[in-house]
């Protein structure tokens, strides 16, 4: 027991260690590059410095959504995996990013973010995606229960309709709307208000928090539906708040960012692999896993064609996907060798 204790211990610091090495690559990097020691200089004694105003104003700002964002979508990826007993189970499975995507899209024909404000995109995301997680809650709700596999096939659905919908929107408007639609389907870190990134990271990080209190319950599911409430779990209530809690971060997460795929899925597969399938280093290995990602994904987008940016949803999407077939390729290996 100590060993085990000790090797989550050595994880969770090396998973620190990592990520404050992002933040800094993060900080360090770009059109304006700074050394590493040039950074807390800068924080320091550089407060009239253009080279503190490009840290505070954009490269920060970054990061800290980059640890918001990477979080809740990992920590919503694991927790739905939990749910629904099935690894290949991300948050935009149950249409989430489809319902924001096409709230976004609204807002963007219409002219909403020109009339109102550019608060209007991040509340019609989220208002979206509150939709379809009202919808397939509702659906999938019978005599008070929750069916788990009527409520994965639902939010597959109505993602598809969701989808056909937005894609409606985007042929039958302008080429101006229909850029503003795609560039923020493709996911950025870009945004300015300072307010929006607060609460997405404060939302993140109590999230983990009150995930833990579910750590006996996600532990007992592991086992099967039935076999949990022999244990003595409610598991109706457990799976309809760890489903509300998952819905609302990975809502969030692409109301603010846009949709930025695959982080909900490859890294919950990525730390079963490493730290195994106890959620009580589960949970905190995969937040501070999707941080890191998605903070080096940024790095990626904001250099690699420089001084232009690509979409941070492309390089997860490359990453993720290439990740991911190397593990389906090694998992294969293994049970080949086995069965020889």
């Amino acid at each position: 027991m100590q060993k085990k204790y000790l090797h989550w211990s050595l994880y969770l610091a090396g998973l620190l260690v990592l990520l404050l090495a992002s933040v800094v690559l993060s900080l360090s990097v770009g059109e304006m590059n700074l050394g590493f020691m040039d950074v807390f200089s800068i924080f320091r004694n550089g407060h009239e410095s253009m080279e503190y105003t490009i840290l505070t104003q954009i490269r920060f700002p970054r990061v800290l959504l980059g640890i918001a964002v990477g979080g809740a979508l990992s920590l919503s990826g694991i927790l739905l995996q939990g749910v629904y007993r099935n690894p290949l189970v991300e948050p935009y499975t149950l249409g989430i990013s489809g319902g924001a995507s096409l709230g976004v899209a609204l807002a963007i024909v219409f002219g909403l973010h020109q009339l109102i404000g550019s608060y209007v995109l991040p509340i019609s995301g989220f208002a979206g995606s509150f939709l379809i997680i009202f919808l397939v809650y509702t659906i999938s709700t019978r005599n008070g229960r929750v069916n788990i596999q009527t409520m994965l096939l639902t939010g597959v659905m109505i993602s598809f309709i969701a989808s056909s919908g937005m894609m409606f929107l985007m042929a039958t408007t302008n080429s101006e709307n229909l850029h503003g639609i795609i560039f923020w389907i493709m996911g950025s870190l870009d945004e300015p208000d300072m307010s929006l990134i607060y609460i997405t990271l404060i939302l993140a990080l109590g999230s983990l928090i009150v995930s833990y209190f579910f750590v006996q319950p996600l532990n007992a599911l592991r086992l099967g539906e039935e076999k949990a409430k022999h244990l003595g779990i409610n598991t109706d209530l457990s799976i309809k708040l760890l489903f509300l809690m998952a819905s609302l971060l990975a809502g969030v997460s692409v109301a603010v960012a846009g949709v930025i795929g695959f982080v909900g899925l490859i890294i919950p597969h990525l730390m079963r692999i490493l730290v195994g399938s106890d959620y009580r280093i589960l949970l905190v290995s995969s937040f501070l896993s999707g941080s890191i990602f998605l903070v080096l994904s940024d790095v990626i987008a904001r250099t690699i064609i420089s001084p232009n940016e690509l979409p941070i949803g492309v390089i997860t999407g490359i990453v993720g996907g290439i990740v991911f077939l190397l593990m389906m390729s090694r998992s294969s290996i293994r049970s080949l060798n086995k069965s020889r």
